[in-house]
């Protein structure tokens, strides 16, 4: 009985958690049941430092600032960027990597503020589109671990302007979270993928 009460409270405050894609910054802190939590961090500098993807402002308005500068499209790709449209539970949008392809209506995600103030890697992320354009996905909830009931209107995936792998998507997560809270003044190019480069 207390577990089911705890789900539907979870439930509640579900959409709470993706209200707002900011806050304070803090130092990272391990959770064993969910992801890595880092106060402060934002779906969108995340994005823009492990993708490589140089946009910036709210996560809905990469997809038409993408427009003539990066290729965009309806199929994923590992390393693109995932944009979700505005609605009331995503108020500025969302903006995800993609990390893994697993079908082809099935990926996995790394993405930040998905649940407030953490860091989730290799996240799945469904297709339940009527024409399998992505145009509609699922995403996982890690605080009940199961994919979540809603739907997410999507534009599609901005793809990177230089290829990947897992491994190194993997590699330059950390980093890419640090730059993200640091505060940088102005809008600095994405760097974490080619300072992990070389920092192996």
């Amino acid at each position: 009985m207390r577990m089911r009460t705890a789900l539907r409270l979870l439930t509640l405050l579900a959409p709470l958690g993706l209200a707002a894609c900011g806050g304070s910054a803090g130092a990272p802190v391990a959770s064993a049941e969910r992801g890595v939590a880092y106060p402060g961090i934002d779906c969108a500098p995340f994005a823009r430092e492990l993708s490589s993807i140089a946009l910036y402002g709210d996560a809905a308005s990469w997809w038409d600032q993408a427009a003539g500068r990066y290729r965009r499209g309806a199929q994923p790709m590992l390393g693109a960027a995932l944009v979700f449209r505005r609605e009331d539970r995503l108020p500025s949008g969302h903006v995800s990597v993609v990390s893994r392809l697993i079908g082809p209506r099935q990926i996995q995600v790394t993405q930040a503020n998905w649940v407030h103030g953490e860091l989730n890697e290799d996240q799945l992320v469904v297709d339940v589109s009527e024409r399998n354009d992505w145009s509609a996905v699922r995403v996982w909830w890690p605080p009940i671990g199961q994919l979540g009931a809603h739907q997410y209107a999507t534009y599609g995936f901005i793809l990177p302007p230089i290829p990947t792998s897992h491994d190194e998507l993997s590699n330059a997560t950390p980093l890419a979270a640090q730059l993200a809270l640091s505060g940088n003044v102005g809008r600095p190019a994405p760097r974490a993928r080619q300072m992990a480069k070389g920092a192996l």
